[in-house]
């Protein structure tokens, strides 16, 4: 009943009362891990910074690293600037984990940053981000935003339609452009870029330890697994089903071959050029939609 009551406030709740509501709750959640679990190593980084775009598992993230696993060795709250109205002149305090930063990369660099810091960036292949996004704006998506706006026009269009809308809505909103400004930054130390592909895939267990590792923060193995297992997307979908549709629908790498036929693919490069190549994933490829012919 409780889990219904909350995901039904979600969804239905004002943004303005939603806001305060997960302010409160993160409170609360960062105060009972002060008092009920034991740091065993403090993190050496004042900060850590997720930085993403939409739809490349953020929810997922926040879920990991506001674990009490993650907490025990580190030492790290977590902080959501935009519950706080982004009052932090540093966008985040000192020795907080800043979660699901929407920055472009010049915006990310620009902000005041502590000397001892670490940051990642986790893309997604930018056609199954559009796909994923279709289905939870027209089903499930909270009313942040304009996705109400938005979820009006998709349910009124057929499922093609709808996909050319939310193509033009990405590239109007700076979402491509986004993806792009990530992966053509010069490399850093402070700064690594991950795949969301990878960090779900078959191989999990080792990129996540890689991403805890760049972090700062290691984590034994046996408890390591028990934090993914915790947060696989099956026993995530099971607690979030509740009372709503639940957010967490496939997160399959590769759906967007199931739904792009050359109408979408054609209105897909024409918005974005070479970035799914720039991001390193396969630009052609046989799909149940649409047979691709590489050009040369």
């Amino acid at each position: 009943m409780f889990n219904r009551t909350v995901m039904f406030a979600k969804q239905n709740a004002p943004e303005s009362i939603r806001v305060v509501t997960r302010r409160t709750l993160l409170r609360a959640h960062n105060a009972r891990l002060r008092l009920t679990v034991p740091v065993v190593t403090r993190n050496e980084f004042t900060n850590i910074y997720h930085c993403a775009v939409r739809k490349t598992a953020s929810q997922w993230i926040k879920e990991l690293f506001s674990d009490p696993i993650v907490y025990r060795h580190s030492g790290l709250f977590t902080y959501d600037p935009r519950f706080y109205n982004w009052s932090d002149p540093r966008v985040c305090p000192p020795d907080r984990i800043a979660l699901s930063l929407f920055f472009h990369r010049k915006r990310f660099d620009k902000i005041p940053k502590p000397d001892r810091y670490r940051a990642f960036f986790v893309m997604r292949d930018p056609r199954d981000m559009l796909v994923s996004s279709y289905f939870s704006t027209r089903n499930s998506h909270a009313p942040m935003g304009d996705v109400l706006e938005v979820r009006k026009v998709l349910q009124e269009l057929p499922r093609k339609e709808g996909m050319l809308h939310l193509i033009d809505d990405f590239a109007a909103k700076g979402r491509f452009k986004a993806l792009r400004s990530w992966a053509v930054a010069p490399a850093s130390e402070e700064v690594r870029l991950f795949r969301y592909e990878d960090l779900v895939g078959d191989n999990q267990a080792n990129e996540v330890d890689q991403l805890m590792r760049h972090c700062g923060i290691t984590i034994p193995p046996p408890e390591l697994a028990t934090l993914l297992s915790r947060y696989s997307f099956a026993n995530m979908n099971e607690r979030k089903s509740a009372g709503t549709v639940s957010h967490y629908r496939k997160g399959q790498p590769g759906d967007w071959r199931n739904h792009f036929d050359d109408d979408i693919t054609e209105a897909f490069e024409r918005a974005t050029g070479n970035l799914v190549e720039r991001l390193g994933y396969p630009a052609y490829e046989e799909s149940p939609a649409r047979s691709i012919t590489p050009r040369g």
